[in-house]
């Protein structure tokens, strides 16, 4: 067998253990495993850069953060354009074919996998593997990633809030989370924020300002506001796509958090400061969840494989791990829902999220 394998899209924690346990379990079972590294994501697929693998490669990788194959970003929107006459799917198809791979497998979030779900409808022999810090992948439970990334959140809320505590400061953290907010409702929730912004829960600048006087009212000296990146106003929310891109690029770069501690600064008497969590979030070593887990899937994938059971993703619904057709799941993203039963525990909690109840 000739296995082809790539990462694309963000980095993040058990890349390398996924793979690790795909190999070794195919290693078990089949004579001459062939391994292709496509290096640097998809452009590696297209450009026919790669390297010629062992299984000894993938042997020692479980703790290691990061992909040793390197990843990019190739958006599923400009995989069918063709740029100075070069076409990508043409390409990648041809590639393939002159390696003479058996499969593909392409580790990834939403993007990713649309893009393996094309090359799959193409006739490539293609599975996915469900990856992105996020876990906004549709029909699964879990990406791995997911639970370092809280884990590197919500530490760094908790130790915000030594120096918050110390200075009487209101903080605004920015957490990662452009489209949807699980990594900062999670981490807001285990750290103890006092406020929780999200892309799914407009905020109100007001009523935010309104929860803080009355904080301070009640004693209370210092506030950590988890703000997810792509966190937006209720003004903001009304907007067309096209407006709210405007308002993004007015910003030139800054992240929206200082735009709320720019507000709130005129609303409520308390020194205001902004911090960024950033892409320490993605780094490093994986916890032992996200080994565990990369490794469940790892596993899964490899059996796909073995039973020429193509086009597939494994997932994890309750606790046990399935798979799923990749058209189930490509281009559907899995939202923070507003009503459901973590954001009503938060609110249980005394926790605000920026608009009014």
């Amino acid at each position: 067998m000739k296995l082809g394998i790539l990462t694309s899209g963000g980095d993040c924690q058990a890349l390398n253990a996924t793979m690790r346990a795909l190999v070794l379990t195919l290693d078990q079972k089949i004579k001459n495993l062939e391994i292709i590294g496509f290096l640097d994501g998809y452009k590696g697929l297209m450009y026919g850069q790669y390297k010629e693998m062992s299984v000894d490669d993938f042997k020692d990788i479980l703790n290691a953060g990061g992909t040793i194959l390197g990843s990019s970003r190739c958006p599923f929107k400009k995989m069918r354009v063709i740029e100075n006459g070069f076409d990508k799917v043409a390409a990648m198809k041809k590639i393939y074919k002159d390696l003479k791979l058996d499969c593909l497998a392409v580790l990834g979030g939403n993007g990713s996998l649309k893009s393996a779900n094309m090359l799959y409808e193409e006739g490539l022999n293609v599975i996915g593997l469900p990856k992105t810090i996020d876990n906004d992948t549709w029909g699964t439970d879990y990406t791995f990633g997911f639970q370092s990334a809280i884990d590197i959140a919500s530490t760094y809320l908790e130790q915000i809030k030594t120096t918050a505590a110390s200075h009487s400061r209101l903080f605004v953290v920015e957490i990662m989370g452009h489209k949807v907010g699980h990594i900062c409702l999670h981490a807001g929730i285990a750290s103890g924020a006092d406020m929780i912004l999200l892309p799914e829960i407009p905020y109100d600048i007001k009523a935010m300002a309104e929860f803080i006087r009355k904080k301070q009212e009640a004693g209370q000296k210092y506030f950590v506001i988890a703000c997810a990146e792509g966190a937006l106003s209720v003004d903001e929310a009304m907007l067309s796509k096209k407006q709210y891109k405007r308002v993004v690029a007015a910003r030139e770069g800054k992240s929206v958090a200082f735009d709320i501690a720019d507000q709130l600064k005129k609303l409520v008497d308390m020194e205001t400061r902004v911090s960024c969590c950033g892409h320490v979030q993605r780094g490093g070593t994986p916890c032992a969840y996200d080994k565990l887990m990369a490794t469940r899937f790892g596993v899964e994938g490899a059996k796909l494989i073995m039973n020429k059971d193509f086009g597939k993703l494994p997932v994890l619904r309750g606790n046990e791990v399935i798979s799923i057709p990749l058209i189930e799941t490509a281009g559907f993203l899995k939202y923070v829902d507003a009503h459901g039963e973590l954001v009503e525990m938060a609110r249980s909690l005394g926790v605000s999220f920026g608009n009014k109840i």
